[in-house]
């Protein structure tokens, strides 16, 4: 059985949030060019993009502003998303027409489905999970994404030498990130502990203000071996 058929808790709450006129318009234009539907098969990357380059993943892109900014930084990459939120989706494919972006990809779906099922092992070149939700009741650390058998999926998906960047503003969830994936026999860890914020990062208005008022934000970047 897959990773995803034996898994029954889910990361995410579909909440019914706000879709803006613009951004329902967005998903109705732009998706039919920019979206991939999820399959079952594993998805033909270089088809996808219509080129052979570095692939990064980035699960749970919030409102893309992240996502946007890294790939305009970087056309020399390609960039597959997946949010389950459609006002993100929206979001990010108005960023995507407004830049005039050609190196990113979205898929409206469950990131542990579509990475079990749709992403081939050892074709991926990164992984981003910046900022994903962190669950901060105790009792519902077990819906926390990144959990041991998830890491180990994602490490699975990572061509030697690629690399896992993850984030977050929430310390004990930091505190568990970094206990799971040191424990997994396929990454290593590129600093001692946590590592500095890499430039390739770049900082969104929520983390410029929250480090104004004195919150921290904790990056691992491990590398599979």
């Amino acid at each position: 059985m897959t990773e995803a058929g034996r898994r029954s808790i889910r990361s995410y709450v579909l909440r019914q949030g706000r879709l803006t006129a613009a951004q329902a318009s967005a998903v109705a234009r732009l998706m039919p060019e920019y979206g991939i539907a999820f399959s079952p098969e594993p998805l033909d990357l270089e088809r996808a993009f219509g080129r052979r380059a570095p692939k990064i993943l980035e699960i749970g892109f919030g409102m893309g502003e992240t996502t946007a900014a890294i790939a305009a930084a970087h056309p020399e990459s390609d960039y597959l998303g997946i949010e389950v939120h459609t006002p993100g989706v929206g979001a990010l494919l108005r960023r995507i027409e407004a830049l005039r972006l050609t190196n990113i990809r979205v898929i409206q779906h469950d990131a542990v489905e579509v990475v079990d099922r749709m992403i081939a092992p050892g074709r991926l070149d990164g992984v981003h999970v910046f900022f994903p939700d962190p669950w901060p009741k105790k009792r519902h650390h077990k819906r926390r994404l990144l959990q041991p058998e998830f890491a180990h999926l994602l490490a699975t998906r990572l061509k030697p030498g690629a690399y896992l960047h993850a984030a977050t503003d929430w310390q004990d969830y930091a505190a568990q990130m970094l206990e799971v994936l040191s424990a997994e026999p396929l990454l290593a860890n590129t600093a001692t502990g946590f590592a500095p914020r890499p430039d390739s990062r770049p900082l969104t208005k929520f983390e410029t203000r929250g480090t104004r008022l004195g919150h921290g934000v904790w990056d691992l970047v491990f590398r599979r071996c």
